[in-house]
């Protein structure tokens, strides 16, 4: 799954631990999901969505692997 939470971080000017926080997630799932490495949940995706004032499928996108 790819995402662009990074740029959305970058954005809003926030930190990953600043972002961690805003979401109720440690710092190194921010970082896990950012390197593509961990799948959020659907609360957290919800969160991010609302956070960034975008709807998920702009954040988050299916690979053909997915």
């Amino acid at each position: 799954m790819k995402n662009n939470i990074k740029v959305q971080r970058a954005i809003y000017n926030l930190t990953q631990q600043e972002l961690a926080e805003k979401t109720g997630v440690s710092r190194q799932t921010i970082n896990a999901l950012e390197a593509g490495k961990y799948v959020p949940s659907t609360v957290l995706a919800l969160k991010l969505s609302k956070l960034f004032e975008k709807p998920v499928n702009e954040i988050f996108e299916l690979e053909k692997e997915d």
